[in-house]
């Protein structure tokens, strides 16, 4: 099992886990960054880059699929925590989408409320990383 964690074959499981952690399946990648850092042979910033585009696309996965949503009024858009938090923060609060259950609805909501892809995406993506970053700076004990 561990040498899933080594080489190449590391990155694959660590991009699929972090797409699959950041759709709305249930998931989590971290471990598995963690255990790519500290069994593995891969530089640290080619892991959090691996982690982190996978993680984004996940994220993006979801902004797409609330694009396929019927668009509705303005009225009709209220009520999840997720909406509120767009409605009220705006693109910023896509920074965290990388937090448990309220980030996958963020992205969700985003598509949903048509936000511009390319903004969403380059604030989600910055998210992800400032959040892989520091994970693994604490795992090399550099924080």
């Amino acid at each position: 099992m561990l040498e899933l964690f080594n080489g190449e074959s590391a990155l694959w499981v660590l991009f699929t886990t972090g797409f699959l952690s950041a759709t709305l399946l249930p998931g989590g990648s971290e471990a598995n960054l963690i255990a790519t850092l500290k069994l593995g042979d891969n530089a640290v910033w080619l892991v959090v880059t691996v982690a982190t585009i996978g993680n984004t696309l996940g994220g993006m996965t979801n902004y797409w699929l609330g694009r396929l949503l019927p668009d509705k009024t303005s009225k009709e858009k209220h009520g999840h925590k997720a909406l509120l938090w767009l409605k009220k923060y705006g693109y910023w609060s896509l920074f965290f989408s990388w937090l448990p259950v309220i980030g996958d609805p963020l992205c969700l909501a985003a598509g949903w409320l048509r936000m511009r892809h390319w903004l969403s995406f380059l604030i989600i993506m910055v998210g992800k990383a400032a959040r892989y970053t520091v994970l693994a700076l604490l795992v090399q004990g550099l924080l």
